[in-house]
């Protein structure tokens, strides 16, 4: 009976819980994609061999994207923003901060999960090399750009978070 004492969480907790670890896992995400594209770059350019390490960190890219979107998705129907947004859509889509969480952020890193998949899933099924390598790079990168336009950065106009919550 103990062992689920853990679970009891308060729900107040359980958000901040989740913010915490939806944004420390964004650089996961961030890093494992740069490692991505990196040996792509160098797999491509330089005519190297797709070793069984391209393929882990391919592998893990795409994993560590889905775990992150589990997060997300958790995150966003705990949120107390986006619960407004879908109660009171029309006031709160003035609102750049409701607008950017409510649905501009989820409906980007959906779209960048998908590409995400997709480039692992082509990339894994390429014969050659170089087309497994450019598979990786190009749809990475695509992913790559959609995630940095999507993150809520401190900088950004819409929604600026800070880099660690």
């Amino acid at each position: 009976m103990f062992f689920f004492i853990p679970l009891a969480i308060k729900k107040n907790q359980m958000y901040q819980v989740l913010i915490v670890l939806h944004s420390s896992l964004r650089w996961l995400v961030l890093i494992s994609l740069v490692v991505s594209l990196y040996r792509a770059c160098r797999g491509y350019y330089g005519g190297a061999k797709f070793s069984k390490a391209d393929n882990a960190i391919r592998h893990w890219t795409a994993t560590i994207a889905h775990i992150q979107l589990m997060v997300g998705m958790t995150l966003y129907f705990q949120s107390p923003l986006t619960r407004f947004f879908m109660k009171d859509f029309h006031n709160a889509k003035e609102r750049a901060d409701l607008l950017f969480f409510g649905l501009i952020h989820g409906l980007l890193m959906l779209l960048a999960i998908a590409v995400i998949t997709i480039g692992s899933a082509v990339a894994k099924r390429r014969l050659a090399d170089k087309e497994k390598f450019g598979a990786m790079l190009a749809w990475y990168l695509v992913a790559l750009i959609v995630i940095f336009i999507a993150i809520p950065w401190p900088f950004s106009p819409l929604a600026g978070r800070p880099y660690f919550r």
